[in-house]
């Protein structure tokens, strides 16, 4: 079999985001794959806008990178008991590019928060919105890395073998989803 492809998509924006290496820890326990990181930097999604001139190149990219992917890892932020703005942003504007590229997609939804659930209801409210593209979910082990900014090391590492073996699990389940197809 080919080196699957695989697509990191952070709600955060931050360079530094504790979101964004938990989506590079997961490419690195996934194991042999191309990693890439989306860009979720899009503009707000306005109807009128895209009436006019169609979606953005950004979103077009985001929707192939997508469609060319064996498997995505999302991981969220908790902003205020939900998902991020940044990744609910992006979910509406790829719902708006056809034909649809999360449809049967091997997803598995992640998340890294400061508080003490680690964003436990941000994967909630990221499931609840997502699930209407149907994409095959991985469902558990959930990963939920609270007080997110003293568990990786200098290097964007995990520093916890617990939430390293956790991850590893997922990411195990999600490379099996792949290989059954």
């Amino acid at each position: 079999m080919s080196k699957h492809r695989l697509l990191g998509m952070s709600g955060s924006l931050r360079k530094d985001a504790t979101n964004r290496f938990l989506i590079r820890n997961a490419a690195r326990l996934y194991g042999d794959a191309e990693f890439t990181e989306a860009d979720l930097d899009l503009p707000l999604y306005n109807a009128d806008d895209e009436d006019a001139q169609g979606a953005p190149d950004s979103v077009v990219r985001l929707a192939g990178q997508i469609a060319v992917a064996d498997a995505v890892v999302i991981s969220t932020p908790e902003y205020n008991s939900m998902l991020s703005g940044v990744l609910k942003n992006a979910l509406d504007w790829v719902s708006r590019v056809k034909p649809l590229p999360w449809t049967d997609k091997p997803v598995a939804v992640v998340s890294a928060a400061a508080g003490r659930s680690g964003g436990v209801r941000a994967q909630n409210s990221l499931v609840l919105a997502i699930m209407p593209f149907q994409p095959r979910l991985i469902t558990g082990p959930s990963v939920a890395i609270a007080g997110s900014r003293q568990e990786f090391d200098d290097d964007g590492k995990l520093k916890s073998e617990r939430y390293e073996a956790t991850l590893q699990t997922l990411m195990n389940k999600l490379r099996t989803e792949v290989e059954r197809e």
